[in-house]
């Protein structure tokens, strides 16, 4: 199975503080707690000056693996896809 992409929901993510890496990702009653960190990819030059730069994470949670991205300009976090098969061990 793979990734699958959803309309971009926004989320709270608590980050660390030194690494800036999501160490969980809350959306109303939802928590997830970040297990592992998989991929991190910086667009910043992938984007027009417009919509801005942005970095995208890809993270291992108990429920999923989950892609989240975050927009350097409006300072918002979204999740962008996640694959249920492919969640941590």
């Amino acid at each position: 199975m793979a990734m699958t992409r959803v309309d971009p929901v926004q989320v709270q993510v608590r980050t660390d503080w030194l690494r800036g890496t999501p160490k969980e990702i809350s959306w109303g009653d939802h928590r997830l707690p970040v297990t592992g960190l998989v991929a991190v990819r910086d667009e910043s030059a992938a984007f027009s000056m417009a919509l801005g730069p942005r970095t995208v994470f890809e993270v291992d949670t108990p429920l999923a693996r989950v892609t989240v991205s975050y927009r350097h300009w409006t300072r918002r976090w979204t999740i962008d896809g996640l694959d249920r098969a492919r969640r941590a061990a």
